[in-house]
């Protein structure tokens, strides 16, 4: 068998770049993957941390009515809500605003009462509770979310952190 020289062969080229396309596509596609899912993960995760700020918003709200239920019945109320020190492995601010303050930055939310904001410090979320009281309450008032001393003297409920 005489063997013709213009003959060549490719195959051992078209198994090779086989191999080079199909490892690149499984590259990109992993890539992609795990861009998805680190982009699911971080909605998640705000997510989280609003329905934790949430809850923990609507809980002090509760506590602050409770103290303002309380003040009409005496001079001097005070009382310490326990909160977590973190929600999602996220530190919390709450501040207190006025009326006004909560129309501008909450548009969900009417000018008729005063609100709490919380802010996450590692996720950007911020979630704002309204609150009702009869009394008058301290607004501009910012504090590290955690264990929360909440008083009402003079006329004034104000919040600070419990000293513990």
């Amino acid at each position: 068998m005489i063997r013709r020289p213009d003959h060549t062969s490719d195959r051992g080229m078209s198994i090779a770049l086989t191999h080079v396309l199909t490892i690149g596509i499984t590259t990109i596609l992993i890539a992609m993957l795990l861009m998805a899912g680190s982009t699911m993960l971080e909605s998640e995760t705000e997510r989280s941390t609003e329905t934790a700020l949430e809850t923990v918003g609507e809980r002090l709200a509760g506590d602050i009515g409770n103290v303002d239920r309380m003040a009409n019945d005496s001079d001097d109320v005070s009382i310490v809500s326990d909160r977590p020190r973190t929600v999602s492995n996220s530190g919390y601010t709450v501040t207190t605003l006025s009326a006004g303050d909560c129309g501008e930055r909450a548009p969900l939310l009417d000018d008729s009462n005063p609100c709490l904001e919380l802010e996450a410090s590692r996720a950007d979320v911020t979630v704002y509770v309204p609150i009702k009281v009869d009394n008058g309450i301290e607004t501009g008032t910012s504090v590290a979310g955690g264990s929360l001393e909440i008083t009402y003297t003079s006329g004034v409920i104000e919040i600070a952190e419990a000293d513990r």
